[in-house]
């Protein structure tokens, strides 16, 4: 045979051996310090899932890290986000997970399969920097939807694995932004509330936001992920105890507070919360005493406001680890509308998984309820301490590697994880 002939056979062996050695090279991103961009990360991991790939999460291994096989195009998107990451062949892929599924160590290793369908319960008019879920989700290129109150009563949650609650008053007081009643933005809110409780054939915006409320619990109890921030946490569980009363002010209802509205309150019917006292008061800020509530500026300081995360055993409690991923165990504080639980109103059946040291205060919590799971996080806006009406949105580029964002994004890709066989 020609040489020509042997070095074309010989090349012709070796392209796709090429090949599979390229295959081969598998992709960590990793989610320590070393990360250039966090959030981006996590959209890299949900893009990952869009194309059928499966992600497997390093739960506790260099600040909760992601391994996926290696292929060009990967590359390039991690490229193009600007996130960090290592090629690593399969020996070492291969001793990572080794390492990882040890019983030496506190880390697990959760399969991510799925991207869940994601859905922000919001009113049309809500702009990305109203809410930091919406510029989690901006910023880190996950697609979502917008819902609000006809979406959610006319059936639309079964399309969707993930909600989310932008900062809402689900007890149908409007914010209890009284002051502003005179204001046009409140008279167009209180108008829309009131027209759709009427096309639903309810009376009152109170009751309509009590079927809402109701019908996003049917949601969790049939396998939905609940995801909470600021008043949407609170009001959410104050709207259902008060299902057979009626605790709102007739300044924003037209009749007074039920006489008997405080025995009459079933904390069997919330998720999170209990035993706690609503405000009644119509000129008072505060729903009731859920919320610690930010005190004067000049008593609460920034620079030592921060919460601890709690740490869980990765093996035994994957859930709750996969809530808590950061690459710091501590996290600055951020007031809102609600700013954090008190501690001793929380339900034993809820897990918290971070609060306040030496504080009543716990800042992030989540729970099982049917067949779903709530996770509810206090505060608005976790790189913006006390945001305002008409305040600049937060740009998330300077804060590429924000451990309150981490949070957020954690329970995004947590309802993607293969379901384990619990071992406790």
């Amino acid at each position: 045979m020609p040489l020509r002939s042997i070095r074309l056979l010989l090349l012709a062996a070796l392209l796709p051996l090429a090949a599979m050695s390229a295959r081969a090279q598998d992709v960590l991103i990793p989610m320590d310090i070393r990360q250039s961009n966090h959030l981006k990360a996590y959209g890299v991991a949900f893009w990952l899932l869009e194309q059928g790939e499966p992600v497997d999460w390093l739960l506790n291994y260099r600040g909760g890290s992601f391994l996926s096989a290696g292929f060009d195009r990967l590359e390039e998107e991690l490229q193009v986000r600007g996130v960090y990451f290592e090629r690593i062949g399969p020996d070492a892929s291969a001793r990572i997970v080794a390492e990882v599924e040890s019983e030496e160590y506190n880390t697990a290793t959760v399969r991510l399969e799925t991207a869940p369908n994601i859905a922000v319960y919001a009113p049309e008019q809500t702009l990305p920097w109203d809410d930091a879920v919406l510029l989690a989700l901006e910023y880190a290129e996950v697609p979502y939807d917008m819902l609000y109150d006809d979406a959610i009563l006319d059936g639309a949650l079964r399309e969707y694995d993930w909600l989310h609650l932008h900062h809402e008053d689900f007890t149908g007081q409007y914010g209890k932004f009284l002051q502003y009643r005179n204001i046009p933005w409140y008279i167009e809110q209180q108008r829309k509330a009131e027209a759709m409780a009427a096309r639903y054939g309810f009376r009152k915006t109170s009751r309509l936001k009590l079927e809402v409320a109701q019908t996003i619990k049917d949601y969790v109890a049939q396998g939905g992920f609940l995801f909470a921030m600021c008043s949407g946490t609170d009001t959410y569980d104050i709207a259902l105890a008060a299902r057979q009363t009626d605790i709102v002010p007739s300044e924003y209802d037209g009749d007074p507070v039920d006489p008997d509205a405080l025995s009459r309150l079933d904390y069997d019917a919330t998720l999170a919360f209990e035993h706690f006292t609503p405000v009644f008061h119509p000129g008072e800020y505060e729903h009731a005493n859920i919320d610690v509530g930010p005190p004067p500026p000049a008593l609460r300081n920034q620079a030592v406001d921060y919460f601890t995360l709690f740490d869980f055993s990765a093996k035994w409690d994957p859930v709750p680890t996969m809530l808590t991923q950061n690459h710091v165990a501590t996290v600055k504080g951020f007031v809102g509308q609600t700013t954090s639980f008190r501690k001793r109103l929380v339900k034993p059946s809820a897990v918290v998984l971070a609060e306040a040291p030496n504080r009543d205060e716990v800042k992030y919590l989540h729970g099982n309820f049917g067949e779903g799971t709530f996770t509810f996080y206090a505060g608005h806006d976790p790189e913006d301490y006390q945001h305002f009406v008409g305040d600049p949105p937060t740009d998330l580029d300077l804060h590429k590697n924000s451990p309150g964002y981490r949070l957020i994004l954690n329970n995004i890709l947590f309802p993607a994880a293969k379901k384990k066989k619990q071992k406790t």
